[in-house]
């Protein structure tokens, strides 16, 4: 991928962005491919309980039905006649993920190249997820960003969880921010279409989830992770060590 690739409506919103105030990541699939640690969880679980006839759910099913999903919404895919049973499910299978991270976990590509050029230019950031709190602070925590959220937003604690805005629109209320100065940065259509629906700019990562199906949800610029040149070309001029990243 190279900067020529940019689109003149991308440049036009980043720029758009200056002075930059805040950027918002989701979690899992953003800061680290957590999706093949969900993905094994629920595959031996489910395989468990003889789901699906015992045959393991795979790839495909996970990305159609599970990734980036709300639980609520998961438990009731999975099981549509009992929601309780499908909560109580979830809740096992998020203990088990935790034990699967601390093994597992690694960030995304050029993770930190971001997060220190969001620190060098003072901008402020929280975490924004659907995940429940254990989880992601475990992740932030694991990754080390622990210090470097000023705030960890969870979608089960505000009115609507991603796909609504409300997650997103509450980071900008606790920054203290205006959203035409802050971009986020998402790996799902679920995420991207609360940051849409946000009115802020999305910059949707292809980690697990393929570019056409994320182009569905109107990210403002696709990338493949955080060294991709064409997030640096936008994010030129934006900060004061920009030129320098």
């Amino acid at each position: 991928m190279t900067a020529g690739e940019i689109s003149e409506k991308s440049k036009a919103a980043f720029k758009a962005l200056a002075p930059l105030e805040a950027v918002l990541f989701d979690v899992d699939g953003t800061l680290c491919d957590t999706d093949p640690i969900h993905l094994i969880a629920f595959q031996e679980m489910l395989q468990e309980i003889g789901f699906n006839g015992g045959v393991p759910i795979d790839e495909e099913y996970f990305i159609q039905n599970i990734a980036g999903k709300h639980n609520d919404d998961i438990a009731a895919t999975l099981f549509p006649d009992d929601i309780e049973r499908g909560l109580k499910f979830c809740v096992d299978k998020e203990a088990y993920f935790r034990k699967l991270v601390k093994e597992k976990v690694e960030p995304i590509k050029g993770l930190y190249k971001l997060t220190k050029w969001v620190e060098d230019n003072g901008l402020k950031r929280a975490a924004v997820t659907n995940a429940p709190r254990p989880n992601a602070e475990l992740m932030i925590s694991t990754l080390g960003l622990t210090d470097f959220f000023h705030h960890v937003i969870i979608g089960d604690e505000c009115e609507r969880a991603k796909p609504a805005p409300d997650p997103y629109l509450k980071a900008i209320e606790l920054l203290n921010v205006s959203k035409d100065h802050t971009f986020i940065c998402e790996d799902s259509v679920s995420g991207i279409k609360a940051g849409v629906a946000a009115g802020i700019p999305v910059v949707g990562l292809t980690t697990r989830n393929p570019e056409q199906m994320l182009m569905t949800a109107n990210p403002t610029l696709l990338v493949k992770n955080y060294e991709d040149p064409k997030l640096w070309a936008c994010l030129e001029g934006l900060g004061k060590k920009a030129g320098d990243a």
